[in-house]
């Protein structure tokens, strides 16, 4: 692990010191802070009972910098519900990394953003609403300890690898694994994307996941469609699960967006089980709604959400909900 973890440092610096013979002479160095809000109001509908409920899904606080031209570092607090015991909010440092980016090459180092699904998500766009697949089901972070190298070969295919500890922002390393990834992106014609990732954890039960992505991307109209396999979910063998993930937007005016959305979650059954290790999560997701844009860093999105459980003895659920996204 130490050996790694140097040899990959090493790499960075002598990608750095590669490409870092530039002139900065009109330059200046700059930065700014950064806020982003996502909070809603929902009600859910469950075997004949309503459960209304406010609250803020995230709040993100923090501040970018450009040193130079080819040097950027960005710092991020993510304040969240922890999902665990009796704190109702939780601050975390959601990225903390230096970025060199030179043509069509770009290195990140430290607490940095992802790629399993970046792309899925940036496309999807509406984050502050719901997550992409492998976020929304825990197949992976959004952020995590490591460094990623992407490459843009040209306007048709583009490569990222990336090393990162594999447990996500908020759990610091507490094993001897690393999770390595190789994604390729292919832009065949204009407004399709292309993409396939890969990555892999552990030892003698490797937990391996496959992404792949596919996506056009109109003026007004963008239809998109991935599917996300994860064997041996946290290095358990057998324990596996999958599905797809399908979305329509369509862009009415700068202003007003309708959107549709259909996931399902399925789960393997191990040797010696009865039933699939997941069925409590498993289920198919239902989901419509409009965004609103009426103001500059303000967007408003009412929707629909049809939660159909995959676990017989788990009634369905119904959800309204309308999200709020505010960016300052």
């Amino acid at each position: 692990m130490k050996r790694l973890a140097f040899l990959l440092l090493a790499m960075l610096c002598i990608v750095t010191m590669t490409f870092s013979q530039t002139s900065t002479e009109d330059f200046k160095p700059n930065g700014k802070p950064l806020a982003l809000l996502f909070t809603h109001y929902t009600s859910a509908f469950s075997d004949g009972e309503m459960n209304p409920s406010f609250g803020i899904t995230r709040a993100y606080l923090g501040y970018e910098y450009n040193f130079s031209p080819e040097f950027y570092a960005k710092v991020v607090m993510d304040v969240g519900d922890p999902k665990v015991g009796a704190f109702d909010r939780v601050a975390y440092l959601k990225n903390a990394y230096v970025q060199y980016k030179k043509g069509n090459f770009k290195a990140d180092f430290g607490m940095i953003s992802t790629k399993q699904f970046k792309i899925s998500e940036k496309i999807w766009g509406f984050r502050y609403i719901e997550k992409s697949f492998q976020d929304a089901y825990g197949m992976n972070s959004s952020a995590d300890y490591g460094m990623s190298f992407d490459y843009k070969f040209n306007d048709f295919i583009s490569v990222d690898f990336s090393v990162i500890n594999g447990e996500g922002y908020k759990v610091l390393q507490s094993d001897d694994f690393v999770r390595p990834g190789l994604g390729i992106t292919v832009n065949p014609v204009k407004n399709i994307t292309a993409r396939v990732f890969g990555d892999y954890m552990g030892d003698e039960n490797k937990q391996q996941s496959l992404a792949t992505f596919l996506a056009y991307t109109g003026e007004k109209l963008t239809l998109a469609g991935e599917y996300n396999y994860q064997k041996n979910v946290d290095m358990q063998d057998g324990y596996d699960y999958y599905g797809p993930s399908f979305y329509a937007i369509f862009k009415s005016s700068d202003k007003l967006k309708i959107f549709g959305r259909f996931d399902e979650l399925n789960s393997s059954t191990p040797d010696g089980e009865e039933g699939a290790w997941n069925l409590e999560d498993d289920g198919k997701l239902f989901m419509a709604g409009v965004e609103i844009n009426p103001l500059k860093g303000v967007k408003v999105a009412p929707n629909f959400r049809f939660w159909d459980t995959a676990d017989n003895d788990i009634p369905n659920t119904s959800y309204l909900y309308l999200n709020l996204e505010l960016k300052f």
